[in-house]
């Protein structure tokens, strides 16, 4: 009964999603800002703002990288995203799709800039074989990088939806 009454909530959910639009902020290469409103791209998990990837002699800011990347994309293409759900951040989870290049998670996991995290195994699994992005070296998943730094990181909302959403391993 539970899990039937899950479903419908996450269909109604889904039936509600927002279209947002205009001039985005990249906060980092997986978050935008429109206005005060914060936007999650959805499937995907970037490197962080601070993190390096790559061997020691040949490190790289992969989460610059990462940034910069999304932020080419938000302001060379015109970006629409949608959403219905917020992640336990309040942050709005999205699918953002450009005119040109398409879904961009996909371009993003498919570059090596990003990790699935739910979805774009495909695009994943494509850029370790070609050795693109953090997969041409060794790396800290970004999960992982924000557990080691977690000081670094504000509180998540604490919410029964939030703990099912994590416990999904849902962003």
């Amino acid at each position: 009964m539970l899990m039937l009454s899950l479903l419908i909530v996450a269909k109604l959910e889904r039936q509600q999603e927002t279209e947002f639009s205009g001039r985005f902020f990249v906060v980092d290469g997986d978050t935008l800002a429109l206005g005060s409103q914060r936007l999650r791209l959805e499937g995907i998990d970037a490197p962080e703002a601070g993190q390096s990837c790559g061997e020691a002699n040949a490190a790289w800011a992969c989460g610059a990288t990462a940034r910069a990347r999304l932020s080419e994309i938000a302001t060379m293409k015109a970006l629409t995203c949608r959403g219905s759900q917020a992640d336990r951040y309040r942050r709005q989870l999205v699918r953002c799709r450009t005119s040109g290049d398409g879904d961009v998670g996909a371009v993003l996991v498919g570059e090596g800039l990003a990790v699935a995290y739910g979805d774009y195994e495909a695009e994943e699994a494509k850029a370790q074989r070609e050795r693109l992005g953090v997969w041409g070296g060794s790396f800290t998943r970004p999960h992982e990088w924000r557990r080691i730094h977690q000081d670094d990181q504000p509180e998540p909302e604490v919410g029964f939806f939030a703990f099912l959403l994590d416990w999904l391993g849902v962003n």
